[in-house]
């Protein structure tokens, strides 16, 4: 597929596209950064700015594309991770800004190129636990897609208001908007540099719901996406099968959702729910902690 990834620079985005590219996938980066990478070309652009926005849609991905003589190609999709990533970088309401306006821009973009499949960058944060003003709990565990989504701050609002925003855009075009409720992703230096104060105080953790997803297994989900058709909007919480402490479900359970209903009969191995990506998109995480 040849593929417009926004973001691409960061740090889930750098990741997915070298699992892209392995996968046989031609990728042009559109950020603001530039990506060192000798096989993808990157675009800067402001994704708030809509001009730029239909230019980049629509232009070369690279100096060999001129060769044909026949144009410009039409993206097959376009994976949308660039935003501002996380509270208190900026101001509140100019993250919210970029972050909804940015999001608008590039789906309306997509759509109007018609580029059938579009996937988004959404987060765990949407949940309302991550960056909420002192403790909120889960309404059950495990959480999954239909826990309600009731943030406080500017930066999970508008992630909320982007997955209506892509709602919408699917509604009326028919495409495929998969948007991705990512949760705390992990490299694979920082397992070996942050896990150890993660075991040694769980505590650290709450507000990621303890849980984590591995760099190269968001990847694999960007991945699994691409392939899968036909699902037209859907919201995936992505995340590994375990939790991010050395501690069983049981043990967390008693030390922090005693008062917690569980959906399940079962207690689950994590508390951030990935079955619906497994049972969708056949999503398996490949990566974990224990291993290094």
């Amino acid at each position: 597929m040849r593929i417009l990834f926004t973001g691409g620079s960061g740090k889930a985005g750098k990741h997915s596209i070298n699992y892209l590219l392995d996968k046989g996938h031609s990728v042009l980066n559109l950020d603001k950064v530039y990506l060192d990478h000798p096989k993808v070309s990157t675009r800067f652009a402001d994704i708030s700015d809509a001009g730029q926005v239909f230019d980049v849609m629509q232009s070369y991905a690279n100096y060999s594309e001129l060769a044909d003589g026949t144009g410009v190609p039409s993206f097959d999709a376009v994976v949308h991770f660039a935003a501002i990533p996380r509270l208190l970088m900026t101001s509140d309401n100019e993250c919210f800004r970029i972050n909804t306006m940015g999001t608008y821009n590039v789906i309306d973009a997509a759509i109007k190129m018609g580029v059938p499949k579009i996937i988004f960058a959404s987060s765990e944060t949407t949940y309302g636990i991550c960056f909420a003003n002192g403790e909120v709990k889960p309404e059950y565990l495990p959480i999954d897609e239909e826990h309600p989504t009731i943030p406080e701050d500017s930066y999970a609002m508008s992630k909320v208001v982007n997955e209506a925003t892509a709602k919408s855009f699917q509604r009326r075009s028919n495409a495929d908007i998969y948007g991705l409720r990512i949760n705390n992703v992990i490299e694979p230096h920082e397992y070996s540099e942050k896990f150890p104060a993660f075991m040694e105080n769980p505590d650290l953790r709450k507000r990621n719901i303890f849980s984590y997803i591995d760099a190269r297994d968001l990847g694999q989900m960007v991945e699994k996406c691409l392939q899968k058709n036909g699902l037209g909007f859907q919201i995936f919480n992505v995340s590994n099968n375990n939790h991010s402490v050395n501690l069983s479900s049981e043990e967390l359970m008693k030390l922090y959702y005693e008062d917690v209903p569980l959906k399940q009969n079962d207690i689950p191995d994590s508390f951030y729910s990935n079955e619906k990506a497994k049972r969708l998109l056949g999503f398996k995480p490949m990566f974990d902690w224990n291993e290094a």
